[in-house]
């Protein structure tokens, strides 16, 4: 994963716990996958998606639109840190079904947001890359 850093960290957006809901949907609308909604201290606190927000808005009356984003975050999130296999965080995010998965460091600080395309892509690289050294060894060439 850490070789995947810099990327992730141009996904990285993240919003108080007590900010209200409207803030993490407008940031949804610009683009962004992913909103890690984080404690006072900086700490995930959990992440929020379009599900999330359609979720509540389908039963909003009221001032529960702008009820805080602690509310309606998803708090049991796959996570991933720098030192993770990509291989291993591939398989617990197909598991699950997921795109996205936020990178935090030893103590739970956002890192970033690492996105299955960017582990399909190394991976791609990395098996194509091993079928040119094989071929090449088949053919006699030897190794690049």
């Amino acid at each position: 994963v850490e070789q995947l850093l810099p990327k992730t960290r141009e996904r990285l957006v993240t919003i108080s716990d007590d900010v209200p809901l409207i803030q993490a949907a407008a940031l949804l609308r610009q683009g962004t996958e992913l909103v890690i909604v984080c404690s006072a201290a900086g700490f995930l606190s959990g992440v929020i998606t379009k599900t999330d927000i359609v979720s509540q808005i389908s039963h909003c009356l009221g001032a529960s639109c702008i009820t805080a984003a602690a509310v309606v975050m998803t708090s049991e999130v796959l996570l991933c840190r720098p030192k993770d296999s990509l291989g291993d965080v591939w398989e617990r995010m197909k598991e699950r079904g997921l795109k996205n998965v936020p990178v935090v460091d030893d103590e739970s600080k956002p890192l970033g947001v690492l996105h299955a395309r960017d582990i399909l892509q190394l991976l791609l690289t990395e098996a194509e890359s091993n079928e040119g050294l094989l071929q090449d060894y088949v053919m006699g060439i030897g190794y690049r």
